[in-house]
């Protein structure tokens, strides 16, 4: 076990690119023992990639980027302008409600601080937001998106760990409208602080009239996540079937509804969903070996032994793998993170009497901030890239935000009907 945390630990510490950090790795401590062999790491490649269920992964990610280009981001985007424009801070909140918003269609929280970025920063930069505040608000906040479904995370969390997709989307919508809140507080307060964009008296009190208008325009993106739920609930469609429903979900909006789908735009979709499959699946791939060899090595077992040696109390258990899951994810890939410590804490969540839907979301949210703190943040990057800010400023404005989401996952973890309430409703309580 210890040469095969070494193995990782150095790789990932040279900067090799993930997927072959795990993949060496996991080969590594094949070549070490004589029980198994590399025709069973090649195995364990092959057959970690030929799960019916992943269909779901790149059939997400090709609606979301389908949606991206057929006008449903640009309605809205017209919503959140309308529903902040009062507000302290209004030009920062728009990025909070259209992530919220934003949640039923990307499914990626990297995308959509990217997209925000691109569209909100010009913007807020001429109206005197500093940089790191930009770059803070639009990456942190695009973490709602982890819970909305579709969520990636929550999908393949659910597919390692065979745990219904469905109520995990279903879990996901009251913590997503939650996190809003807490974000919209910390901008509402921090614009404050910082002088940042004050409410102009001139700015006319939005009407119903208005308001409807804004939500007939965008209402097929807000029934999105609905209907999936909806869908999944009643056997309409099993979860790897509503990505491939997603698809066509979005094409027929985009070309038939909003008539912005062209071949140009539908070209493009594709090569960006081609591109971003190709990185997920040989993560996936790859973490065969690494999976495998985890639990040969009883890496779970001990794990468990020392979690359940500290405390029995399954709200501490839970607040304990919480800050293991920071930790790691700061430096590891979150879809790495699903893939390789699902099969270890899910068996640790089940023996503590804790229902495996509500870790799922809390995982899910703890694991995607990963990428959006230092030091090795996919979305921390993106956005600083984009707008040519320095980490450490991004960093020190990304404080009171992070601050907000660290509390509001404490709240979920001794508040679990919070969590559970909606799938509850919708599908009945978990039998056993």
């Amino acid at each position: 076990m210890t040469f095969l945390l070494v193995c990782f630990v150095s790789f990932l510490v040279l900067g090799m690119p993930i997927a072959f950090v795990i993949g060496i790795a996991g080969f590594a401590y094949f070549s070490t023992t004589s029980y198994l062999t590399f025709e069973t790491a090649t195995q364990m490649i092959v057959s970690q990639s030929q799960s019916f269920a992943f269909l779901a992964v790149p059939f997400f990610i090709f609606a979301g980027n389908l949606m991206n280009v057929s006008g449903i981001t640009s309605r809205l985007l017209s919503l959140a302008r309308v529903l902040t424009r009062r507000m302290y801070g209004g030009t920062a909140q728009i990025s909070v409600v259209m992530s919220t918003l934003m949640g039923g269609v990307s499914g990626s929280a990297t995308a959509d601080a990217a997209m925000e970025t691109r569209i909100l920063g010009p913007e807020m930069m001429r109206i005197g937001y500093k940089k790191g505040y930009i770059c803070a608000v639009n990456c942190i906040t695009a973490l709602i998106t982890a819970t909305i479904p579709p969520s990636l995370g929550l999908i393949i969390f659910g597919f390692v760990g065979e745990v219904s997709i469905g109520r995990l989307f279903a879990a996901g919508l009251i913590p997503g409208i939650l996190m809003m809140a807490f974000l919209m507080t910390t901008t509402s307060l921090t614009s404050r602080y910082y002088r940042f964009d004050p409410p102009k008296t001139d700015t006319p009190p939005l009407t119903l009239k208005e308001l409807g208008a804004n939500l007939k325009e965008s209402i097929w993106a807000l029934f999105f996540p609905v209907i999936l739920i909806v869908g999944i609930r009643f056997g309409v469609f099993t979860p790897s079937e509503s990505g491939a429903f997603a698809v066509i979900y979005a094409m027929i909006i985009g070309k038939f509804v909003y008539k912005e789908l062209t071949w140009s735009n539908f070209r493009e979709a594709l090569i960006t969903t081609l591109k971003d499959t190709g990185a997920i699946m040989l993560i996936i791939a790859m973490s065969g070996p690494f999976s495998y060899a985890i639990t040969w090595v009883k890496l779970p077992v001990a794990l468990s032994n020392l979690i359940l040696g500290i405390t029995e109390n399954p709200q501490a258990i839970v607040l304990i793998m919480i800050g293991f899951l920071f930790i790691t994810g700061m430096f590891v890939d979150s879809n790495v993170n699903f893939l390789l410590l699902t099969p270890i804490f899910l068996p640790i969540v089940k023996n503590a009497g804790i229902d495996p839907v509500h870790f799922g979301v809390l995982m899910a949210t703890v694991v995607t901030l990963g990428v959006m703190t230092p030091p090795i943040g996919s979305a921390l990057y993106t956005v600083c890239g984009i707008i040519k800010c320095p980490p450490e400023e991004y960093t020190w404005f990304a404080l009171p935000f992070l601050a907000a989401v660290l509390l509001e996952l404490a709240l979920l973890v001794f508040l679990p009907d919070v969590v559970l309430f909606v799938p509850n409703l919708i599908f009945g309580p978990p039998i056993g």
